[in-house]
């Protein structure tokens, strides 16, 4: 409820900002919660506009160590008094939310209608002025219906969204993210709104997505992904970076593509890409008006229908939901080049698309690592055993060649660090946690992806934990690696890690697998030596 409330409380016109939370189960225990995060909102944001607070995510601002408002009112005796009430007021809130989640897994469901709701106080006749507008929404799910995982859920908020706010633009934030600067949605228009020939052609602003709990000195999982940031900075000037899936801003009409909602278009045409909502293809046209009721009360009659109608797990049958006119339901972006804006439409990457500054851009990804290294990682080893000479001598005119080659790539890694303001224990870091993705995390998603394509296996969608591990925690601080999960990646990790005697040292079992599948690489290497 966090992202909830600090999305709600950016420093934007309330009514020109609406807030839309998307629940894949349809749990009514994440209903209560989104009506009990409206409550305090109510509190919190002219708490944060009065106050000018730089942090609006209500857990982040009461766990920071400083300060967050400004520095006028620091010290007054009226807003440490209105803190108080205000952070009295969140510890109810969040009591209230851990008593009604005992019953959060009974909730769940992979099986329910759709339900939309304008959240609101019971006992208002109107709106709040001062309020965002909040709409809780729940797709249609059934069992023999494939939902698309997050594409299907962001499809159907689209839809739903056009009818209620229509906004030419949205934000996009994954649950365990958050708004951490209240001017984020300005700073996303300025660009959008710029008077240059370049505003036009802008499809998403891209945010960083950062950690507020990162160590810096001991992160030595590389979760600030500074490495990434500075890669897609380094594209900035060649038609942008790539999507990244949260926290970004983007054009509604780069998702429809203009090509497609022009005047003279049949209206058959139109359904066949944006399905059999009428009200939904007049959402499209400038002058079309929404048609929430009076007061932002919930929609009723002929608009809830149609809002069931949009957010149903059938919608997108027989139409280009997905495919052209939607974000895409597989992996990948690529340019609309119909589009006569020169907008971007989510689609797929296909290599005659590409500029051809940005190839070797795209030639880097991870995944294209994994068959160097792992050569480097066995051939080596195999040629040292067995006495064959893979480098050149010293004394060798090329050993100079190799040499030069080496070092200047760790300089330029280290001086790229140092101009992002990082430490050298941080380069350190890179390198070992890109190794450790190389050779484990990246070997497997490109078997996977190679299985997947040809038919052998079919990817599955896992979720995170989101809870805190306070031994995984401790072990972070102090600077220790967690070897804990019992899974093939875990296979590849460093051996050496069994002589630690806690409980997220490397399992004995992975332990005996890297030796088995050590001791199978070296046979099947002396094999090919040998004949």
């Amino acid at each position: 409820m966090n992202t909830v409330i600090s999305a709600m409380s950016l420093d934007y016109p309330p009514d020109k900002l609406s807030v839309y939370l998307s629940d894949d189960g349809g749990s009514y225990v994440t209903l209560y919660a989104v009506r009990e995060a409206w409550k305090f909102a109510r509190l919190w944001i002219p708490f944060c506009r009065n106050y000018e607070l730089k942090i609006r995510c209500p857990e982040s601002y009461f766990s920071a160590d400083e300060e967050s408002a400004d520095e006028k009112f620091i010290g007054c005796s009226e807003f440490v008094a209105d803190r108080q009430i205000i952070k009295k007021k969140y510890a109810e809130f969040q009591e209230v939310l851990e008593k009604n989640s005992v019953n959060a897994n009974a909730s769940y469901s992979r099986n329910h209608p759709s339900r939309i709701e304008v959240i609101t106080d019971e006992d208002k006749d109107s709106y709040p002025k001062e309020m965002p507008l909040l709409v809780y929404v729940a797709r249609e799910k059934r069992p023999d219906h494939h939902h698309h995982f997050k594409a299907g859920a962001l499809n159907v908020m689209l839809r739903v969204s056009a009818l209620i706010s229509n906004a030419p633009y949205f934000l996009v934030l994954d649950c365990d993210m958050y708004c951490h600067d209240p001017s984020s949605a300005r700073q996303a228009m300025c660009i959008y709104l710029d008077s240059d020939q370049i505003s036009a052609q802008i499809g998403w602003v891209q945010f960083p997505q950062k950690f507020h709990n990162i160590i810096s000195e001991h992160d030595i999982y590389d979760s600030g992904h500074n490495s990434d940031w500075r890669g897609l900075q380094g594209v900035d000037g060649l038609r942008g970076p790539m999507m990244c899936g949260s926290n970004f801003v983007m054009r509604r009409e780069a998702i429809y593509g203009t090509d497609r909602i022009q005047k003279d278009i049949h209206l058959k045409q139109l359904k066949k890409s944006f399905g059999s909502s009428n009200e939904f293809i007049r959402s499209m046209y400038k002058n079309y008006k929404t048609h929430l009721p009076e007061g932002r009360r919930n929609p009723a009659g002929a608009l809830q229908n149609e809002l069931q109608l949009l957010s149903s797990c059938t919608y997108d049958n027989d139409t280009e939901w997905g495919k052209e006119a939607s974000i895409y339901y597989t992996l990948g972006i690529r340019r609309n080049a119909n589009c006569p804006i020169k907008v971007f439409s989510p689609h797929i990457w296909r290599i005659e698309n590409v500029d051809s500054s940005k190839h070797v851009f795209y030639a880097q990804v991870g995944s294209l690592y994994v068959v160097p290294l792992c050569g480097l990682a066995v051939i080596p080893q195999i040629c040292l055993l067995y006495g064959i000479p893979l480098y050149p001598k010293v004394s060798d005119p090329f050993f100079f060649l190799f040499a030069f080659i080496f070092i200047s790539s760790q300089f330029k890694h280290v001086q790229e660090v140092f101009s992002y303001g990082d430490s050298f224990r941080h380069a350190i870091i890179e390198l070992r946690v890109w190794m450790m993705r190389s050779c484990a995390s990246y070997v497997y998603a490109f078997w996977e992806a190679i299985m997947e394509w040809i038919g052998l296996h079919k990817t599955n969608f896992v979720l995170t934990g989101k809870v805190v591990d306070k031994e995984q925690a401790k072990l972070y601080e102090q600077g220790i690696y967690v070897f804990k999960q019992r899974g093939c990646c875990s296979s590849l990790c460093a051996a050496w890690m069994v002589f630690r005697k806690d409980s997220s040292r490397v399992a004995p079992s992975v332990t005996l697998l890297s030796i088995a599948i050590s001791a199978v690489i070296f046979c099947c290497g002396s094999l090919l030596l040998l004949y």
